[in-house]
């Protein structure tokens, strides 16, 4: 006699949502008025690397002030690590989006007259770290970059690598949610762009969660999840 079992289906646990928008929207008043994203929603779960690609004028740099908390919908949802963000002041999504979200730009938007430390490190004195600990925690962001010999270095005389890891590197220091990086590569040798990609390879493995929004197919591949945004919207 064979006795056979029925196996009950396990449920997995999804990792946390750290970005939830449902049907936003951007609408710029006229004449014309412009709705330059239109009824988005987009999940973007703790660990997880997503791109965004599209061409010019696609959306994405709405996408993008938007996630990064920059500008506001003019309507829909959006819920950063579980906040509403649509119901917040202007002062209280300063202190999240600084808490929350590290940049990552084209350009790599470094002061010129400080040192490599110290251009990590000011990046948390509107999130109020003592100078102490913001100093304590650059040094540990270059290194987890690769650059703790550049430390005392200025950004003009660093390549334009190791000026991008810069940037990462004050981007992660403050322990964000979610890394947001807008055409990060742009700016680079392909040497170095693949050094960057390599990078945020490492950084996804050791569990950051990143949305990388480019023009680039080859940049975009390199994400767990692609999406694409054509005239506002997003395909899947």
């Amino acid at each position: 006699m064979t006795i056979e079992f029925e196996m009950s289906p396990v449920a997995v646990a999804l990792p946390a949502p750290v970005v939830e928008m449902i049907g936003v929207r951007r609408v710029f008043p006229g004449p014309p008025e412009v709705e330059a994203i239109r009824d988005v929603d987009l999940v973007i779960r703790q660990g997880e690397y997503l791109s965004i690609v599209g061409p010019s004028g696609s959306g994405k740099s709405t996408l993008l002030h938007l996630l990064g908390l920059l500008d506001n919908p003019s309507g829909g949802v959006y819920r950063l690590d579980g906040v509403d963000t649509m119901s917040l002041r202007e002062r209280r999504r300063a202190v999240l989006r600084g808490e929350r979200i590290g940049f990552v730009f084209q350009s790599f938007h470094l002061l010129a007259h400080r040192t490599v430390l110290e251009n990590v490190a000011l990046s948390m004195v509107y999130v109020g770290v003592p100078r102490r600990e913001r100093m304590s925690r650059a040094r540990v962001a270059l290194e987890r970059v690769g650059l703790s010999h550049r430390m005392d270095f200025g950004p003009t005389t660093l390549s334009g690598g190791e000026r991008q890891r810069v940037a990462i590197a004050r981007a992660l220091v403050a322990e964000p949610s979610l890394l947001l990086a807008d055409e990060p590569t742009g700016n680079l040798d392909s040497v170095n762009a693949e050094a960057i990609l390599e990078l945020f390879d490492e950084l996804h493995a050791g569990g950051m969660t990143l949305a990388v929004i480019t023009h680039d197919d080859h940049v975009s591949a390199r994400a767990q999840r692609r999406v694409r945004i054509v005239d506002g919207t997003l395909q899947w």
